[in-house]
């Protein structure tokens, strides 16, 4: 009986206080739209630290010049199967001189009367591995092989873009912290407003010897129903902005589509917990002001 009375009235409650109730699943939509883009932007701020994090990293192995095709390629073979190693290419002598021709531009064959280059290979590593510290150890440890002359990576520019990212990431999870608090905090007092509309109804409960238990299970019904339909608002508006961002940045398109079937369900559940707690709170502080006198 108390669990329908509970149900009953937490849905009729949002008809009987249409407007305070409009305005706090406004509020808490607003809230979930800033949060589910905030998270949108962060998630693929993250891909493309990784994607930076891989090209920077990356290392180039100098073979040897007395290195014939076979070793070479029984070495290509090792540092392919190299834990972490996400992409491995072999260039050959006469493939490092086409590059250096493109990329030298016109007069680059006055440099080339002798094949001066040497075959190398070029790795990138997953980016947990595409630190500094990490790739300075491996470059010693490849630089110990037989038939490796050198191996080099710009190990000033990735400890720079490890600086930098680390910044970002500490800015971002501020930032992203300041969002849900305010949403919290605005959700919280807009769910007040609906509380405080039924303040009578409130003081004639607690003089028929209702218990704030009993009186604040219905507002916490009421607020969850609230807090779902901001969510489902709220996930309506991000997939539409997110398939929009898409049609301008095709390139997001890379992207798991699960993340964005797990940001709707997640702004849906986190609606409901924030209805459910912005209510709890609200009530349990309003509901303990009201006078009996």
């Amino acid at each position: 009986m108390s669990l329908r009375y509970t149900l009953r009235e937490g849905l009729a409650g949002l008809q009987r206080a249409r407007f305070a109730s409009m305005a706090a699943i406004s509020a808490m939509t607003v809230a979930l739209v800033l949060i589910g883009l905030f998270t949108a932007v962060g998630y693929h701020a993250h891909q493309i630290t990784n994607w930076l994090r891989q090209r920077v990293g990356e290392i180039e192995i100098f073979l040897k010049d007395d290195t014939d095709e076979a070793l070479a390629q029984a070495l290509y073979a090792r540092v392919r199967s190299l834990p972490g190693v996400t992409e491995a290419r072999y260039i050959s002598r006469e493939e490092a001189r086409q590059i250096f021709l493109e990329e030298f531009g016109e007069g680059g064959e006055v440099f080339l009367d002798e094949p001066f280059l040497p075959a190398s290979i070029r790795v990138r590593f997953e980016p947990a591995l595409a630190n500094p510290d990490t790739l300075a150890r491996l470059a010693s440890w490849i630089s110990s092989w037989n038939h490796v002359d050198e191996v080099v990576f710009n190990q000033p520019l990735l400890v720079k873009v490890q600086q930098n990212l680390r910044l970002i990431t500490l800015t971002g999870l501020a930032l992203g912290l300041l969002v849900m608090l305010a949403a919290v905090f605005l959700v919280a007092n807009t769910i007040r407003l609906t509380v405080y509309a039924r303040r009578l109804l409130i003081r004639t409960m607690k003089l028929v010897g209702a218990t704030d238990a009993f009186i604040r299970r219905p507002f916490v019904v009421e607020g969850m129903v609230q807090g779902a339909l901001a969510g489902l608002l709220a996930a309506l508006v991000v997939a539409a902005a997110y398939q929009l961002t898409i049609g301008y940045l095709p390139q997001l398109s890379s992207s798991p589509r699960t993340f964005l079937l797990v940001l709707v369900v997640g702004l849906l559940l986190y609606g409901i917990v924030l209805g459910w707690f912005g209510a709890a709170w609200a009530a349990r502080r309003f509901i303990r002001q009201v006078s009996l006198h």
